[in-house]
């Protein structure tokens, strides 16, 4: 592949419902808006078809990979703008009858699906009325990915991923780290600023995060600020919450001189 080439970035920040015909709709007024904004590449969040709902009706919505209504209108959707599109997450089917995929869709701007990342660490978390198992309806993915396009190499990941900096670092010199999420507010107030940046300076990467950012229908409260940060872990833009766009540009020049003057990528030993 010839040199890589900037890229003008866009994460779709949403509250997405238990309805997925709704969702698309808001989510296909997002990208177009994104688009007559010259994104190229649009990210959005997790769950972003389906949220909200009971996990019987999130296994109702699994589609098996490569077909089924949400992944064709993600194909369409991409082509129709000529954009690389990132399905933030949507259900896959599982190896096992009554568990789920979390999974984040690459499509390239001729709706090809070129990439596919099922989400390792499955989320637990517990503190007052509020918890959260994701092992009860999800089965885990195995394996890491990472894709070379036309703007570099890109780390896939979702959500609670975020914590864990191996997964990252295994992957070797990445450019941009994509990073759908639906991080509660509990956490992600705490949590989820401090952790994007420390992604981005500690891999000298791009980091493109894109939430669900507001109260769902089922009353959950999602953190969203929604941002994208650059290598040197400044935080280009942002939103904190609603639905919404935010941009910036990959912009390999400041990547060389963030790693040109600061060499710890080839300073690393283990």
């Amino acid at each position: 592949m010839s040199e890589a080439k900037n890229c003008r970035l866009a994460a779709i920040q949403m509250i997405s419902g238990p309805d997925v015909a709704d969702n698309l709709r808001t989510a296909a007024h997002w990208i177009a808006e994104a688009a007559a904004q010259g994104a190229q590449l649009v990210v959005l969040p997790e769950y972003f078809p389906i949220i909200g709902a009971t996990d019987a009706a999130r296994l109702a919505a699994r589609e098996a990979f490569g077909q089924g209504p949400i992944q064709d209108w993600l194909a369409a959707t991409a082509q129709r703008h000529g954009i690389w599109l990132v399905a933030g997450s949507l259900p896959l089917s599982a190896d096992a009858a009554d568990k789920m995929r979390n999974s984040c869709l690459l499509f390239d701007p001729a709706g090809a699906c070129v990439a596919r990342y099922d989400k390792i660490h499955l989320f637990g978390f517990r503190q007052g009325n509020e918890a959260y198992d994701e092992a009860a309806v999800i089965e885990a993915g195995q394996q890491p990915v990472a894709v070379t396009t036309p703007f570099g190499r890109v780390a896939l990941s979702i959500c609670y991923d975020l914590r864990f900096p191996e997964l990252y670092r295994g992957l070797g010199e990445i450019d941009l780290i994509l990073m759908p999420a639906a991080f509660t507010e509990i956490t992600g107030r705490a949590h989820w600023e401090i952790l994007l940046r420390a992604r981005a300076i500690e891999n000298q990467c791009y980091v493109l995060a894109a939430g669900q950012g507001g109260r769902h229908a089922n009353g959950r409260l999602t953190h969203g600020n929604s941002m994208i940060v650059d290598p040197w872990g400044e935080v280009l833009d942002r939103k904190l919450k609603g639905p919404g766009v935010v941009l910036a540009e990959l912009d390999h020049a400041r990547l060389s001189h963030v790693r040109g003057k600061l060499p710890a990528l080839a300073h690393r030993k283990l």
